[in-house]
């Protein structure tokens, strides 16, 4: 399996799901009359970032992984979104800029120097194969599983087949 498969699907079938998952849940605000801005904000425990929080995080992920891979320019993204529209709208994006990476752009990050933030004046470097399978992915299903699991706990009839995208 070449790096890019390894990588670029992952993050595409997550981001897709997501997408599913928004939609499911914009449909169960209006059935039940709830104010989206509730659901947005929802939180699993109070120390634990939003909704609208963790879809921004997993587009972060997916995005700057692919570009800190490849030593593109990392994209700089606002987190203004405060709709389920400006979300979908943010994974479409992120969804069309993971899909621009080219295989041959993959060659060799495994054993390359990855270097990424960690904090205001710190940084952290490892190599591609560590960034991807001890930070990047992490992460990344990390606030995808948190973000199904606001959804799950506020009533939205979600299950796994929606968080894989199979349903």
């Amino acid at each position: 399996m070449s790096f890019y498969d390894a990588v670029v699907p992952a993050y595409l079938q997550m981001l897709n799901s997501l997408t599913g998952l928004l939609t499911k849940a914009e449909a169960h605000c209006a059935a039940k009359k709830i104010d989206p801005s509730v659901l947005l904000g929802s939180r699993l425990f109070p120390d634990m970032l939003p909704l609208s929080r963790q879809i921004q995080l997993v587009s972060d992920f997916a995005a700057k992984g692919c570009a800190r891979l490849t030593h593109s320019e990392v994209p700089s993204t606002p987190d203004t979104e405060t709709s389920f529209a400006e979300l979908k709208q943010r994974l479409a994006k992120t969804i069309d800029y993971v899909k621009s990476f080219k295989p041959e752009q993959f060659e060799g990050t495994e054993t390359k120097d990855v270097t990424f933030p960690a904090g205001p004046d710190k940084s952290i470097t490892m190599k591609g194969q560590q960034f991807l399978s001890a930070f990047s992915l992490p992460n990344f299903y990390f606030h995808a599983t948190t973000a199904h699991g606001i959804l799950r706990h506020n009533g939205v009839e979600i299950g796994k087949r929606d968080f894989m995208g199979t349903n």
